[in-house]
């Protein structure tokens, strides 16, 4: 079985044959120069850094049979699954539903909505549409890792603190052992993602583990 001996807090065992790979919201609104992230007055240079490790990432657990599912937040075209609540805050040049350089801002089926070309699915992946910030709120993830026989789950994705860290306090509770690759995920806030990952392991794990690509590629390939 493999085993990352250097994860933190501890080492962590797990079954290849029973773990999933959950990459999070990879999207061009998010990540890409003009998209709704920057509209909101990020630096989306600094998602986008992490694009070589999560594109290898992926590619390793291609390669190794572990299965890949991709997720995207986005809404229905009508609007019918966002609430008021999460539309009706701050005071962003656009919100959600609004037209955008790249579409419809974080609407299914437009460009921006989309996850970018380097992380992009291949045939045969499951690609999660989320009204929320946890992958597992109104979708069919629940079921389809059950399908999998799914024990382990690998994550990786943007933004650490919110839509990673919601969706791997979901799984914890639902009794999944989760990893988070430290290099493979990111924030707009660098202080933001630190705490995320002091917070995710703090009092011996208590949602989840961290590790580095390398490490988890030397657990794999050892």
């Amino acid at each position: 079985m493999p085993q990352i001996a250097t994860a933190l807090p501890f080492g962590f065992d797990f079954d290849a044959t029973t773990s999933a790979l959950i990459v999070i919201d990879m999207q061009r609104d998010f990540i890409e120069p003009g998209g709704f992230g920057e509209t909101l007055g990020n630096d989306v240079s600094l998602l986008q850094a992490i694009v070589p490790t999560t594109a290898a990432l992926i590619a390793l657990c291609r390669d190794t049979g572990i299965p890949v599912i991709h997720t995207r937040e986005c809404h229905k075209p009508d609007l019918s699954d966002l609430p008021a609540a999460k539309r009706d805050r701050g005071a962003p040049e656009a919100r959600i539903g609004d037209p955008g350089p790249m579409g419809r801002i974080l609407v299914a089926g437009e460009r921006g909505a989309d996850i970018i070309q380097e992380v992009y699915p291949i045939t045969g992946e499951l690609v999660i549409d989320k009204p929320g910030k946890g992958a597992f709120y109104a979708t069919i993830l629940s079921d389809h890792l059950a399908r999998l026989g799914t024990r382990t789950l690998i994550f990786a994705g943007v933004t650490t603190e919110v839509c990673v860290q919601t969706t791997m306090r979901e799984a914890n509770d639902r009794g999944f052992e989760c990893v988070l690759i430290e290099d493979a995920t990111e924030s707009y806030f660098p202080a933001f993602k630190a705490a995320t990952l002091d917070m995710i392991r703090a009092q011996g794990a208590i949602v989840g583990w961290t590790a580095t690509f390398a490490e988890l590629k030397h657990a794999l390939n050892g």
